[in-house]
């Protein structure tokens, strides 16, 4: 997230709301306008609208090397382990998904767990 000038000059400055044991509750962005407390320290580091649309619309055109990478590295990883990984679900649906070692994927064939 980045601070998005407007073209009134207000910024639009990210924020992120966490629980008290530090856990992410949301993301937000808070206007800070011309005269407020830190606006010069935010200006300063600010992109307009029309620079963020552009960052986004190059991310998505030029990622694909950078996702080819990540498959590489990705499959070499599975690789190194044997295939002892596999994805699974958050049993609470409030996370991401997990690898867990299955303990498989020995050379003998063997269920090790």
């Amino acid at each position: 997230m980045y601070v998005i000038r407007l073209t009134d000059g207000t910024l639009r400055v990210p924020q992120s709301l966490t629980s008290d044991d530090g856990r992410l509750i949301g993301n937000a962005y808070v206007d800070v306008v011309p005269g407020e407390p830190d606006y010069e320290r935010w200006l300063a580091e600010s992109v307009t609208e029309e620079e963020d649309a552009e960052r986004r619309r190059r991310w998505r055109e030029e990622n694909d090397d950078l996702e080819r990478e990540f498959l590489a590295f990705k499959a070499d990883a599975e690789a190194s382990t044997g295939g002892d990984e596999q994805e699974t679900a958050d049993p609470e649906g409030t996370g991401p998904a997990r690898r867990e070692n299955t303990g498989r994927g020995h050379a003998d064939g063997q269920d090790v767990r």
